[in-house]
């Protein structure tokens, strides 16, 4: 799959687009594998995709080649901004580019979705901010979200991270979090030697889809809280490493109906669910 814009080495070449590690850059030159990335979500034809720091626009053109209705893109490196103009310029206006700081973004007000029209988000993620984003993306306080799923990419180990399940070393904040609110998983590995500069590690493609979180009573605050404060000394009993709560700790296990004994990498995130529900309600009574 192709169109009629130059290689993407030659766009780097023209516009002299030195990869950038103070903006966390990679850039990715395949388009087959972009294009493989962006159909990762399925039919994104009824849908906006807001895609974050596009570079001189591999992804980009794989999603609007994958035939996105529109693209609406936020990069922070304005050296980017004519390689990215050249798109919008080949695409007929279905490109639009903003120049800013994806942290501060309010993303409902930039789309403007129209009726009808899903919102997906899809990012290659500048590795210094990517996590902080899929956090802010997963804690969003009216749920199901404003967003109809996230595909993105991480270093592979925070891909990993996000998936992984109890009892692994690599299960914690984040696993509960996206698997309390959603269904995630691994779509696509991608090998460092697919990036200009090559990272010193591989990637991954993650894809997740929002749905009704286990148990919706239960605040967001509240889990966050928990789960941070079990996950802080992970190698420490849970009737241990949640001894710094303003409730009783043991007390808590038990109402939760939790073995203090156990280690936070091996609380299912039903438990941890369950556990935060019981805090919560604790804390209110006292």
């Amino acid at each position: 799959m192709t169109d009629s814009l130059p290689p993407l080495r030659e766009v780097i070449r023209a516009y002299d687009l030195r990869a950038k590690k103070n903006f966390g850059q990679n850039f990715l030159l395949d388009l087959n594998l972009t294009s493989k990335i962006a159909r990762v979500p399925g039919d994104i034809s009824d849908s906006v995709v807001y895609e974050v720091g596009p570079g001189p626009g591999g992804l980009t053109r794989g999603l609007l080649m994958s035939g996105a209705g529109r693209v609406v893109a936020v990069e922070m490196d304005s050296r980017c901004l004519p390689a990215l103009a050249d798109i919008s310029a080949a695409y007929e206006g279905r490109l639009t580019v903003h120049n800013a700081d994806a942290l501060d973004v309010d993303e409902l007000a930039l789309l403007a979705p129209k009726e009808g029209e899903k919102v997906r988000i899809a990012s290659n993620l500048p590795y210094n901010v990517g996590t902080m984003l899929l956090i802010k993306w997963l804690t969003a306080e009216q749920w199901l979200p404003w967003y109809a799923s996230l595909t993105l990419m991480f270093q592979r180990e925070v891909a990993e991270r996000i998936v992984a399940k109890p009892g692994s070393k690599t299960y914690g904040r984040l696993s509960v979090l996206a698997q309390w609110r959603g269904k995630v998983r691994i779509a696509l590995n991608v090998p460092a030697a697919a990036f200009t500069p090559p990272p010193k590690v591989a990637s991954a493609v993650i894809h997740f889809e929002p749905t009704e979180p286990i148990d919706p009573t239960v605040k967001l605050a509240d889990l966050e809280f928990v789960v941070e404060r079990a996950f802080n000394q992970r190698r420490k009993m849970l009737r241990a490493s949640l001894k710094g709560l303003p409730v009783d700790a043991l007390a808590l296990l038990e109402m939760a109906e939790i073995d203090p004994t156990l280690r936070a990498e091996d609380v299912s995130v039903a438990d941890f669910v369950r556990l935060a529900r019981c805090y919560g309600d604790m804390k209110n009574r006292a």
